[in-house]
């Protein structure tokens, strides 16, 4: 299940991918617009920094801005930036495998088999959703004024 800090992330992501790309966003108006807390919304933005997801510029004009092309900041990368593997388990993560405790046999484990399927469609969906195209869905959403 993509926790509500994933989901803070990806409204963050979509507010500063609305804005002028010379333009630092302040943490305030991120949080305003994005409607999320302030002081969770450091936590995340330090996280997305790491990733190279969004970049910081210090001073009294500085804030954030995004790290890269909308078109190339995929949800999948946003997700996993925050909550770590698409995977439902462990045995069936591409990026964090860890073998089950109770497994007995992992070659035949249906379990396993079902969980890396839906990994693996989880994942081509996100992985080909950018933020370009959320904002495309966005506008194509919002009933003409």
């Amino acid at each position: 299940m993509l926790s509500q800090k994933a989901r803070y992330a990806l409204r963050a992501m979509l507010h500063l991918a609305t804005q002028p790309k010379d333009e630092p966003q302040q943490i305030a108006g991120i949080a305003d617009a994005s409607n999320v807390p302030r002081k969770f919304l450091e936590q995340i933005l330090l996280e997305l920094k790491k990733r190279g997801l969004v970049h910081s510029l210090r001073g009294r004009s500085g804030g954030y801005r995004l790290g890269r092309a909308t078109k190339e900041i995929s949800f999948a990368e946003i997700i996993r930036s925050i909550d770590g593997p698409l995977a439902l388990s462990p045995c069936a993560s591409a990026t964090a495998y860890r073998r089950c405790e109770d497994c007995t046999d992992e070659t035949t484990c249906a379990i396993r088999k079902s969980l890396i399927d839906v990994r693996n469609s989880t994942a081509k969906i996100l992985e080909q959703h950018s933020l370009a195209d959320a904002l495309a869905d966005r506008r194509k959403i919002r009933p003409a004024a």
